[in-house]
Parts: structure tokens; C-alpha cells; sequence
């Protein structure tokens, strides 16, 4: 059964402000890096597998623009 607390619901240790504004950032940036990293996977493989790039094509197409946008984002 649920119990019943008159007192604060945050009982726990202070918050640390600095840290979880750290946390956030480095999830938003691996968040748009692993976007980013996804987007020219489907662009190489689309040039690989329709277009006439083949896998070596494809496969230097995703480097180039993985590195291009990991230098775009920063």
C-alpha cells in the first residue's frame, strides 16, 4: 500500500546543480554526433546500394562525411 508523507518529497543528498548541467550537455552532444554519425550511414548506403558508388564508395563517402560533420558540430 502506498504510504502516506506529510514532509518535502526530496529527502535525498542537495542537488548538484554543476554536474547534472554537465551530464546534459554531454548527452545533447552525443545525441547530435550520433545523429549526425546515422544520416551519413543512410547517405553512403543509399550511394552504395543505388547509385554506382559500390561499398568502397559508400564505404568513403560515411568517412568523409562523418568527419565533416563531427568539424561542422563542434
Amino acid at each position: 500500500m502506498a504510504e502516506h508523507h506529510t514532509g518535502p518529497a526530496e529527502t535525498g543528498a542537495p542537488m548538484d546543480y554543476k554536474e547534472h548541467e554537465k551530464t546534459y550537455g554531454l548527452f545533447i552532444t552525443g545525441a547530435r554526433v550520433g545523429s549526425a554519425i546515422v544520416a551519413a550511414l543512410m547517405i553512403a548506403m543509399a550511394a552504395g546500394f543505388f547509385g554506382h558508388a559500390g561499398f568502397l564508395g559508400g564505404l568513403l563517402i560515411f568517412i568523409v562525411l562523418s568527419i565533416a560533420s563531427i568539424i561542422l558540430l563542434r
